[in-house]
């Protein structure tokens, strides 16, 4: 009985050192994110003697024994087969607005800081405007008093007048518009100050997309408007808005001054492919 005992633990043995040289010789399953794979006699007997498989040096941004998940400061894009060489996206957190350079590896949500929302943290949440601070980048907005314009406010003789005529304030923007304006930028209305007849802007340019004469750049920048206008909402401005403004520049005024003649329309998401067509159409002289 012992003799037969050793030879079937024998045949045992043997049988089982066939099946792990076997699943050796089986194919790398790297989704196609590497080239080499090595055994590991340890994985194959938790995985049941099926598989020992561990690949080696992943790319295209994948980790894991099968390249299968994304590395850090990459989520998963699940646009894309998990063998597609850009199945995984990088983070592109914002490096004011978040508070690290790690997003979910599933969703690609940036860690954001206070009053900071978007998938890469790069606005303010309703209720919050943008600050100079790197520390608090999206502050608290003060609520200010509504206070109705009385529905005909005087001329700028102080004689009395109906308000001006806003066509040009529509929400729309064609090729015309944009032609016969001098400069046009996306902005973003951070705060206001009344400053006798005129009321102070301070905005954030974000986009330049034309600028004439004007000295005009990225970054906050004091824009006016009088009270007559803003009272006929000739333009119509609110807090934490974004807007597309189009105007022309007023050689009286050193200022950047926007009038019942400007365009101040909320900002859409689909304007920046547009105004880059007029954009093309007036450098060949098209407008």
């Amino acid at each position: 009985m012992g003799i037969k005992k050793k030879v079937l633990m024998v045949g045992m043995f043997i049988v089982t050192l066939n099946q792990a040289v076997s699943n050796r010789n089986l194919a790398c399953n790297c989704n196609l994110h590497a080239r080499k794979c090595r055994f590991n006699m340890e994985l194959y007997k938790l995985s049941g003697r099926k598989s020992g498989g561990v690949c080696l040096n992943c790319r295209h941004n994948t980790a894991g024994r099968y390249c299968h998940y994304c590395k850090e400061g990459y989520y998963r894009d699940i646009t894309q087969e998990i063998t597609h060489r850009k199945a995984c996206t990088a983070c592109d957190c914002h490096p004011v607005g978040s508070s690290g350079e790690i997003c979910n590896q599933t969703t690609g949500q940036c860690p954001c800081k206070d009053g900071v929302t978007g998938l890469t943290c790069n606005r303010c949440m309703k209720g919050y405007h943008q600050s100079n601070s790197p520390i608090a980048p999206c502050i608290r907005t003060l609520i200010e008093p509504v206070s109705t314009p009385p529905q005909t406010p005087p001329d700028s003789e102080g004689t009395g007048g109906p308000c001006p005529n806003c066509k040009d304030s529509s929400r729309s923007i064609t090729q015309r518009k944009y032609c016969k304006k001098e400069f046009a930028i996306q902005a973003h209305i951070l705060s206001r100050e009344n400053m006798g007849e005129w009321v102070k802007f301070t905005i954030n340019v974000m986009t330049i997309f034309k600028k004439g004469q004007t000295r005009m750049r990225r970054g906050d920048l004091a824009l006016y408007v009088s009270k007559k206008n803003l009272a006929c909402k000739c333009p119509k401005m609110r807090l934490n808005r974004y807007y597309l403004i189009l105007g022309n520049t007023n050689n009286k005024e050193t200022r950047l001054v926007i009038d019942e003649k400007s365009v101040v329309i909320p900002w859409q998401d689909d304007w920046s492919r547009r105004i880059r067509k007029y954009q093309r159409k007036e450098r060949r002289s098209e407008c």
